[in-house]
C-alpha cells in the first residue's frame, strides 16, 4: 500500500550489463518513429520464455523513437520458429496498441509463398477448422515442377484470411499438400530434412494509422524459392 508522504524512488543504472543482452544482427526493411518492419531468419522464435528471440534483439537493431511514448521495440504478430519472412514491429506505446488491434480487425493483408508437396487444384479456398474456430486460407498454385522423389512440387501464393496458430502449414496438409520441409504437419514419407521449412511471409499491406498512408511492405530475401521454380515472386 502506498500512503500519502511515502516517497518512491526508481534508480536505472547508466551502464548495461552487455553480457546480459543478446548479440544478434538483424536486417530492418523500413522504421519510422512508429513501427519497424524487419526480415525474420528462420530458427529463432519471435518471442516467449527463451533468451534467443527477436523481441530481445530489437533494441540493438532498431532505432529509439523520438515519439512521447516511445517504449521497447515489440512484435505485434508471430511467424513461426522455421518460418523466414516480414516481421512487424511496434516502437511506442499507441503504435503497438493500434497495431495489434488492426490485426486483430483483419486490416493488414498478409502474403506468404510456400512450396508443397502433390497435385493441387490451381487455386483454392481452405475453411477447415483449427482448434474448434473458423478459419479461412485462400491459395493460388503459380507453377508447378515435376520432382523424382515427391511427385509434384508447387510455388503457392497464400492469403491467410485469419490467423491461427500453424493455420497455413495445418490447412495445407489439411488437402494433402504439405509444405516441403515441415517436420511437424508433414507425410511421414515426404518430409525433406536439414532444408528447412519451404514457408515465407512475403508481403503486409495497410493503411498507416499515423500517416493514413497506404503502405506495401515486402521481404525478397526468397532466392531457395527461385532456384527450383521459373516463375517471377511478386
Amino acid at each position: 500500500m502506498i500512503y500519502g508522504g511515502d516517497r518512491i524512488s526508481l534508480c536505472i543504472p547508466d551502464d548495461v550489463n552487455l553480457d546480459n543482452r543478446l548479440v544478434f544482427p538483424l536486417t530492418v526493411l523500413f522504421e519510422d518513429d512508429h513501427l519497424a518492419v524487419i526480415h525474420k531468419p528462420a530458427g529463432i522464435l519471435v518471442s516467449g520464455n527463451s533468451f534467443k528471440t527477436i523481441a530481445n534483439a530489437l533494441v540493438q537493431n532498431i532505432k529509439q523513437s523520438n515519439l512521447p511514448d516511445a517504449t521497447k521495440p515489440q512484435p505485434v504478430h508471430r511467424l513461426d520458429y522455421a518460418t523466414t519472412g516480414i516481421l512487424l514491429v511496434g516502437k511506442t506505446s499507441s503504435s503497438i496498441r493500434v497495431l495489434n488491434k488492426m490485426f486483430e480487425d483483419k486490416k493488414i493483408e498478409k502474403t506468404y509463398y510456400a512450396i508443397t508437396i502433390g497435385e493441387m487444384n490451381d487455386e483454392g479456398k481452405i475453411t477447415s477448422e483449427i482448434g474448434g474456430k473458423k478459419s479461412q486460407s485462400n491459395y493460388k498454385v503459380l507453377e508447378s515442377v515435376f520432382s523424382k522423389r515427391f511427385g509434384r512440387l508447387n510455388l503457392v501464393k497464400l492469403k491467410p484470411q485469419t490467423g491461427r496458430r500453424h493455420q497455413l502449414r495445418k490447412h495445407l496438409l489439411s488437402i494433402l499438400n504439405p509444405i516441403l520441409g515441415d517436420k511437424d504437419y508433414g507425410i511421414e514419407h515426404l518430409i525433406l530434412n536439414g532444408k528447412g521449412l519451404y514457408l515465407h511471409a512475403y508481403s503486409l499491406d495497410f493503411i498507416h494509422p499515423f500517416t493514413n498512408k497506404k503502405v506495401c511492405f515486402r521481404d525478397e530475401s526468397i532466392r531457395r524459392f527461385e532456384k527450383i521454380f521459373t516463375s517471377k515472386i511478386e
